[in-house]
Parts: C-alpha cells; structure tokens; sequence
C-alpha cells in the first residue's frame, strides 16, 4: 500500500474532495468508508498493478452516490494517484460524483442508478460460476435503495440459481425510515433463503467476527450482512440528519467544526 495521503483520515480526505468542488454525499460516503475500506484491506482478492486480473474478487458500489468513500480507499491502494482525488468533479479528472468503470481503475460497475448493482452482481456471479471459476462478488447497497424492486427480484434469482459466490451488504444508515422503512432485513433476506448476518459496520471487530466466518462456494446459499451504521458518522451535526445534510457542503464554522471532529478520531478500520 502506498502512503501518500495518508497522514489525513479518510473522512477529511473524503471532507477535502467534496468541499474542494462543492459536489458530493458526505453524509453517504461516511457510512461506508469503513466497511470498504475494511473490504480492501482485508478480505477482497485485488491486485492495484493489475486491476483486471482474472483472479480478484468484483466489488460493486451500487450505492454509487457515496463513491467519495471507494475513491479513497482505491487511492490508499494504489489505484488512484492523489492527483486524482484533487482532480475530482473537474472536466478533466477521472472521478466524479459516480463511479464510471470506463474511466477508474478498479471500479467494476459505473452505478448510481439506485437498484442496479444488485442485478448486476448476480449476472456476475452467474458468469464466474458458468466459466469454472471460484472468485466472489460482493456488491454494496443502502437500505433505502432496497425500496427498489430489482433488488428483491434479485434476491429470489441469487437464492434459487444458489449463487454461493454472491456476497451483498447492506448499509444499514436508516436512511429508508424517512420515507419507507424496511423492518428486520435480516428476517427478510433469511425468508428468501439466504445466510444472513448483522454487524456494527464501524467495528473492525465486529467484521472479523461476521467475514472471518464467511463461507462461499460456487454453488450454495447467497449471503447477506446487515451493517448498521451511522449516516454522517464522524460530525455530530451531520448524523442522521437525513434531510438537510444528504447533498449539503458545509462552509464558514460548520466547516471549522467538521474537521475538528473527523481530524479528532483516527480511522477506525
């Protein structure tokens, strides 16, 4: 891994982006930002040299508004230069404000569409298993957006083509409660035949304890972590407030404030 930002948290690296163009989800990015950087770190299969290698396990962003997070994890590894993340949301950079895999090394979908990546990532996971191959796909969606129905319709094709290599998490930042709240996705996605977990998506223990378990195979039941998190976590005044601080940029003494709290806590994961 290469240090090159590395002396900021990634919360003020993703702070630093958004602000810097005035275009971005803070509050989004925040509640991922540690379970993919834990993924990166710990669990997938990757190789930075070689994003495309046949080996490497898909991760799929398919809440691709909270992109802010994935790029500065892809930057942390290798993928990205710190060129890139100053250069986000500009004409001529390659990052904006959803991922576009024609364009970002080691994005494996552009998404953004809410309700995609899910389907998406079951055809992947299809097609490693019809060519031989053992590699997982893991895909990431917000609880809200599993208000679409795609993602249900997918969940029933994964359970009966007993997609074992199929990974989803879902980011549980109660997002859905503004508008249309899903209770118990756990019951849910265990009536539909999946495994099914629940972690604190901010505790690096408590996703040793759920991906150190984890079991995959070509064929076999699909599997589902339920991450609670925090919609802005890491400033205060941006917690759960899902309404006001979804697309906001903070200036003047918010600001000031924001960063004293993220600049505060070390990365947790």
């Amino acid at each position: 891994m290469k240090c090159s930002l590395m002396n900021k948290t990634r919360r003020e690296r993703i702070l630093d982006m958004i602000v810097r163009r005035g275009e971005g989800h803070i509050p989004s990015s925040f509640s991922i930002v540690d379970i993919v950087a834990y993924l990166y770190g710990d669990v997938l299969r990757h190789d930075p040299k070689d994003p495309s290698f046949e080996g490497r396990d898909r991760f799929i962003l398919s809440k691709g508004h909270g992109c802010a997070a994935l790029y500065v994890v892809l930057e942390e590894h290798g993928y990205l230069e710190p060129q890139d993340l100053i250069d986000y949301a500009t004409h001529g950079g390659i990052l904006g404000g959803h991922p576009d895999r024609t364009r970002v090394p080691g994005a494996e979908a552009s998404t953004g569409s809410l309700g995609h990546g899910l389907p998406m990532a079951v055809g992947v996971a299809i097609g490693l298993r019809i060519r031989g191959r053992n590699e997982r796909v893991f895909v990431l969606v917000g609880d809200a957006e599993c208000n679409e129905g795609t993602v249900w319709e997918s969940a029933l094709v994964a359970a009966a083509r007993k997609l074992g290599n199929l990974v989803l998490i879902v980011d549980n930042n109660r997002s859905a409660e503004v508008v249309l709240p899903i209770p118990d996705f756990v019951a849910k996605f265990r009536a539909f035949g999946w495994r099914t977990s629940e972690i604190d998506g901010h505790d690096k223990a408590a996703m040793d304890g759920v991906f150190e378990r984890l079991e995959t195979s070509p064929e076999g039941a699909p599997t589902v972590i339920v991450a609670n998190t925090v919609k802005g976590k890491g400033i205060s005044f941006m917690e759960r407030d899902f309404g006001k601080w979804h697309h906001r940029v903070p200036e003047g003494e918010e600001l000031v404030a924001a960063y004293a709290e993220i600049r505060a806590v070390p990365d947790r994961v």
